[in-house]
């Protein structure tokens, strides 16, 4: 994934990471994890991001999720996309692109994190450069970069071309699945002599194309050309979604991140967000297209914000061997996936059950391999088809069970993730008993707990929690143990970590704000906290109040549990304990 970067680092300052694991200014981030990282957590697709739909057997550089869609129409029914490839001519940069360069800024973002392992905490400020651009649509300006750009931002702040001003920015959308993110400038001065770059159409292969903004090795606009060399369904690491990208040979360098990507015909045709990189891999590059762009922008009119691309929470496995289909009553002719298992979160858990057969998603044959027709002679993943909706859309479902055809609908949803890949951006969620911190697992988590191995390093628990966990309700929670601060009241326990809480006094945990309740109303002697593996951990009620703000003061703690609880209205601890510390 491009990270945001400063300019004059070397680009050897690389290193393999996660997209919400921020580089040092200026250095990639890689897209690699395709190749290795996720060769590791085989499996992890089924309920990856916002709950994709994926074949149970297979590993995440195999798994089909959703793509976006083009102007809200299946492309193996539009004749726009059905006529023969044609190849563009050579863009020419100097001559053709160069009345379209205005429309591309320069953005500056401060960004500081959350501290995940000390949640209480941010980690210091940094700054990084990357690009954007102007864009119309639907007869409305808008600015777009990439959402890792700008992501956990203090301040935004971009600058135009051949201008020495930099004007403040606001960030009205982030899109964490999409890595699209929308501004806005108020000062009317710096749309002044812009004209907003239109959005194409989805490129063919081997068309001409042209990436244009502001990568390490100099201030200025940089162009670089090639030609496009795949279309499909790709991982997108900032996001952990699969999603339809479209794949070049131009170079695409850290600083290229949320810069537009030109067609012949001067339209932009995407926003450069990533690059595979590895020994044997040269000038890979991948390119957010128009459609998922639209999508996004669709979302924000409709809802004023982000709601994702939907799903029907499902994991399903291919139906290529004859004796399976045999055994599920299907005839030669007839196609389909097998559903394993659907989400309860999920709003298809009303209509779909496991080992139907999906043979069509709005009318449209799904193959047994799982696929769909996609222009001409090209075929893709299903889930395409489901991401040209909205979360809350109806869709119609042709499925086999016990031997019989039958037409369902069922509503379009995001189902929810047992182990979420991002937090969108918000503050992680934690409370604290006397020394025990309590949080909940979350990738981003995982991260700063073991470092970018932590696909492997992590407890195994929590790793197949994270792979193959299927929340049984909406609010459901991995929590943990996180650490143990020294104080009196938890003498003993100081080697526990990590570990997750199941139980609260006999009561089953479902999520840290369930834990905080229980807590908080304890009026027993004991406070008895089952862990993973059968391990316990118990206080004295009394001994954990007193000693709760005690721990507050000696390890510099301003609150004792995140904002969202103390929001909720939970007081902690009780008023007729010691005053907690304001």
């Amino acid at each position: 994934m491009l990270a945001r970067g400063r300019h004059l680092l070397p680009s050897s300052s690389l290193f393999q990471a996660k997209s919400f694991c921020r580089a040092p200014l200026s250095s990639l981030f890689f897209s690699e994890r395709r190749q290795s990282v996720q060769t590791a957590a085989k499996g992890r697709g089924k309920q990856h991001a916002s709950n994709s739909d994926t074949p149970a057997h297979e590993s995440p550089q195999a798994k089909h999720r959703r793509p976006p869609a083009i102007r809200g129409e299946s492309p193996e029914f539009d004749e726009e996309y059905t006529s023969h490839e044609q190849i563009h001519p050579t863009i020419e940069p100097t001559r053709s692109l160069v009345s379209f360069m205005d429309a591309v800024v320069k953005v500056f973002c401060t960004h500081t994190e959350p501290n995940f392992s000390l949640p209480w905490q941010r980690k210091r400020q940094m700054n990084s450069t990357s690009s954007g651009f102007a864009a119309s649509f639907q007869g409305q300006r808008c600015l777009l970069t990439n959402a890792h750009s700008v992501d956990y931002h203090t301040q935004v702040k971009v600058k135009k071309r051949g201008d020495d001003r930099k004007f403040l920015a606001k960030v009205l959308s982030i899109g964490v699945d999409c890595d699209v993110a929308l501004l806005d400038v108020a000062d009317e001065t710096f749309w002044e002599g812009m004209t907003p770059l239109e959005l194409g159409p989805l490129p063919h292969l081997q068309d001409s194309v042209a990436v244009i903004g502001y990568p390490i090795g100099g201030d200025t606009i940089s162009v670089t050309a090639g030609v496009v060399s795949r279309i499909e369904v790709t991982d997108y690491t900032h996001g952990s979604t699969d999603l339809l990208a479209i794949q070049i040979d131009a170079a695409i360098n850290g600083g290229n991140s949320g810069g537009p990507v030109f067609n012949a015909a001067g339209e932009c045709c995407g926003i450069a967000f990533q690059a595979l990189v590895g020994d044997s891999v040269e000038n890979v590059g991948y390119v957010i297209p128009t459609p998922v762009i639209q999508h996004f922008l669709v979302d924000y009119q409709r809802t004023g914000g982000f709601t994702g691309f939907p799903a029907l929470g499902i994991r399903w496995q291919r139906l290529e061997s004859d004796a399976l289909k045999r055994a599920f009553g299907m005839t030669p002719e007839q196609k389909g996936v097998l559903v394993r298992s659907v989400n309860p979160t999920s709003h298809a858990a009303s209509a779909l059950r496991k080992d139907d057969v999906v043979m069509a998603f709005d009318d449209v044959a799904v193959a047994s391999d799982g696929t769909v027709p996609f222009r001409t002679g090209e075929r893709i993943a299903f889930s395409y088809l489901i991401s040209t909706k909205y979360v809350g859309d109806v869709c119609k479902l042709k499925v086999l069970r016990e031997g019989k055809e039958l037409e369902l609908e069922t509503r379009l949803s995001k189902p929810h993730s047992l182990v979420p890949p991002h937090i969108n951006n918000k503050d992680p969620g934690y409370f604290i008993v006397a020394g025990l911190v309590f949080t909940t697992v979350n990738e981003p988590y995982l991260l700063s707990e073991y470092g970018a191995n932590y696909m492997t390093d992590a407890p195994v628990k929590l790793l197949e929690r994270m792979f193959h966990g299927t929340p049984q309700f909406p609010d459901e929670e991995v929590v943990v143990l996180s650490q143990v601060l020294a104080c009196d009241a938890t003498l003993g326990y100081e080697d526990i970590y990590n570990v997750q809480v199941q139980r609260f006094n006999g009561t089953t945990v479902r999520n840290l704000k369930h834990l905080a309740e229980l807590v908080t109303a304890c009026s027993e002697k004991y406070m008895r906290f089952e862990m993973e593996y059968n391990e316990l951990v118990v206080l004295e009620t009394p001994e954990a109040l007193a000693a709760t703000p005690d721990v507050m003061e000696s390890h510099s703690v301003p609150h004792l549990m995140s904002k969202d609880l103390r929001e909720s209205g939970l007081v902690w601890p009780p008023k007729s304990s010691k005053s907690q510390k304001k």
